[in-house]
């Protein structure tokens, strides 16, 4: 019964892992043909971490990643408005990390060859569709570089192909392309001295103007500096667009510099933060609206395919993990069929769809936006702007949304317990 998926970035990758802890058999079809280290810095929440220690994992993690240890929001004059512990220090059972995004991909997929081999994981090949025959399921699939086309069939499809994924344009071919409203990204890394010890992420500015900063390496022994992942974000009118369909473009730090020349605090330099990135990438921060449905008989969606969002609230890669070990779940209980489909859509598609509407009125950091437009960002005492158990409330009520508030995620049993295997009939 061998699950077909299209994909090997975080979610497929996850996938594979999981499929081969419980033995069941699986390929990997990747559009690039080569797997690199791409992309900025991600966080990782403890819902993600418990699913990856499950596979083993804890070891690799810690050598690659940083275990966050704080999160603050705070306002365009860098005054605190909020702070509270993560991870461990938070009460979890598991840490949160912050890790450069390709770092990450490298070892799962390193991971995932050394278990599984290399014969798991087919590049070059890019998801163009599929189609139903009986019982089974054919992935349509193209050569990257000669254009050929051919066919491979398996039981169940998961299209894990990302935000422009093919899969999910083949089930809804109406939908068009994803949503942008107006905001843009730039982000990038640089090496700077941490600010309120080791492990802090810092969030700062409102809707329309925002930086968020948190450091993906331990300090150097030498120069006790970081690598400092950031991300700058200015919101602008929609109508006039702007490189909508360009992901990963090189960008000029003078398009936005300008606009965070004045934010030097004692505790973090915007402006040189800024300037010390050897390389800055635009990215638009678009998402789609959630669908009514992921499951089309023996096929199903996971990750930035099912449920793409606004980075907000460091849910992007943790939902796709997630959304993995579930699937190994549900086929542990219903075998390889249509049926776990569908019940890991009843399971993830309400959660997630929670975290996408959840993440556009801005999630967690929409207390930046509430501070700014009480008192301008500048106060003596938060309290007197906002009351302290107003703000744990909603911190709290996010965690709850995405699915890792702390009681709950330190009660519930395992997904796949230890040593569990699909046994075939």
């Amino acid at each position: 019964m061998t699950v077909l998926i299209a994909g090997g970035g975080i979610a497929g990758l996850s996938l594979g892992l999981t499929l081969h802890q419980i033995g069941v058999p699986f390929r990997i079809f990747e559009a690039t043909r080569q797997i690199r280290p791409l992309g900025v810095g991600i966080n990782l929440q403890p819902n993600a971490m418990r699913e990856l220690f499950d596979l083993g994992l804890q070891p690799a993690l810690d050598s690659i990643a940083v275990r966050t240890q704080q999160y603050g929001f705070y306002s365009k004059h860098g005054l605190k408005i909020w702070e509270e512990p993560r991870g461990l220090l938070a009460g979890y059972d598991w840490p949160q990390y912050s890790v450069h995004r390709g770092k990450l991909q490298m070892m799962l997929y390193e991971t995932l060859i050394a278990r599984a081999g290399p014969a798991c994981v087919v590049t070059g090949q890019r998801a163009m569709g599929f189609e139903t025959r009986a019982s089974q399921v054919v992935l349509q699939l193209e050569d990257i570089e000669t254009g050929a086309r051919s066919d491979v069939t398996g039981d169940i499809l998961i299209g894990a192909d990302g935000i422009h994924s093919s899969i999910r344009s083949r089930i809804f071919p109406e939908e068009g392309p994803p949503i942008w409203g107006g905001a843009i990204l730039w982000r990038a890394t640089s090496q700077a001295k941490p600010f309120f010890g080791q492990g802090a992420m810092a969030l700062i500015g409102h809707d329309t103007k925002r930086i968020v900063a948190y450091p993906i390496s331990p300090p150097d022994p030498v120069s006790g500096l970081v690598t400092m992942n950031w991300i700058a974000e200015l919101r602008v009118d929609p109508a006039g667009g702007w490189n909508k369909e360009d992901w990963n473009r090189a960008a000029d730090t003078s398009d936005f510099l300008p606009e965070f020349e004045d934010w030097v605090f004692d505790w973090l330099d915007v402006p040189a933060l800024i300037k010390g990135a050897d390389a800055v990438f635009e990215y638009p921060m678009v998402d789609r609206d959630p669908l009514e449905a992921w499951t089309h008989g023996p096929v199903t969606l996971m990750g930035d395919a099912a449920h793409p969002t606004y980075p907000v609230g460091s849910n992007g890669a943790t939902q796709a993990i997630v959304d993995a070990r579930v699937l190994g779940a549900v086929f542990l209980a219903h075998g390889v069929t249509p049926r776990a489909l569908n019940s890991y859509e009843d399971q993830m598609r309400p959660l997630t769809t929670g975290v996408i509407r959840a993440n556009r009125g801005s999630g967690p950091d929409a207390i930046l936006q509430k501070v700014e437009d009480l008192c301008g960002g500048q106060f003596d005492d938060i309290n007197d702007v906002i009351p302290h158990a107003d703000l744990a409330d909603h911190a709290a009520k996010y965690k709850a949304v995405a699915g890792f508030s702390i009681e709950a995620l330190n009660a519930r049993p395992s997904l796949i317990p230890i040593g569990a295997k699909l046994i075939y009939s």
